[in-house]
């Protein structure tokens, strides 16, 4: 796959972005999304968040996710955490497959992921474009928001987590719904309502309500 020339800050921002989310456990939900009933913690799974291109060779970044148990309709369910919906790779990774093709053909952006650090084969590019894109048509929901940095098209999401891996330490660590709220909690977006997370108030939510 060809490369691309990117400014270094740009790749530094996306890398930052990821670190924030690496190892991080997603242990929180309310009520049963099918019924409404009780839920009791029953085990964890281990998610994968991205696949690096590293001068060491491929990394994959993962998170865990708690999964609940529902003393009513006996289903299981995960905790909100940063996954669309029906998607086996970030929310973060898929803003930036959105927000890259907003201003260039759909087959070049995994060559500007790779230079981000990023793997992402063009099939898997293709479908995660076309089928949130339908996915946000069909359910009203807001669409990504971008910026502009260095004539590249970055979504909010990045900007938001890479915000919290600079600021970061051992007293003021990375919640879980920090990076929620900077990717706009993606998989509570089943039946939710358009959410949006202004820069100024990444560390909180905007409705208390989920």
């Amino acid at each position: 796959m060809k490369t691309h020339r990117l400014p270094p800050l740009v790749a530094d921002i996306v890398k930052a972005a990821i670190s924030a989310v690496d190892g991080v456990t997603f242990t929180n939900h309310s009520v049963c999304p099918v019924c409404g009933g009780p839920l009791i913690g029953y085990d964890t799974k281990r998610k994968q968040f991205a696949h690096l291109l590293t001068a060491t060779g491929p990394k994959t970044v993962y998170v865990d996710v708690k999964r609940f148990y529902c003393r009513n309709c006996h289903g299981f369910c995960l905790a909100d955490n940063p996954f669309y919906p029906d998607t086996r790779i970030g929310s973060v990774i898929i803003d930036l497959c959105i927000a890259l093709s907003m201003t260039m053909p759909v087959n070049r952006v995994p060559a500007y992921l790779a230079t981000m650090g990023i793997n992402v084969d063009r099939s898997s590019c293709r479908l995660y474009v076309q089928n949130t894109s339908s996915y946000y048509v069909r359910n009203n929901l807001a669409y990504i928001e971008t910026n502009t940095l260095l004539s590249v098209h970055l979504p909010r999401s990045v900007l938001l987590l890479s915000r919290m891996a600079i600021f970061a330490d051992e007293e003021n660590h990375i919640k879980d719904s920090d990076i929620l709220a900077a990717c706009g909690f993606p998989s509570a977006q089943r039946t939710g309502p358009n959410r949006r997370f202004p820069l100024e108030q990444w560390g909180k939510r905007e409705n208390d309500g989920y």
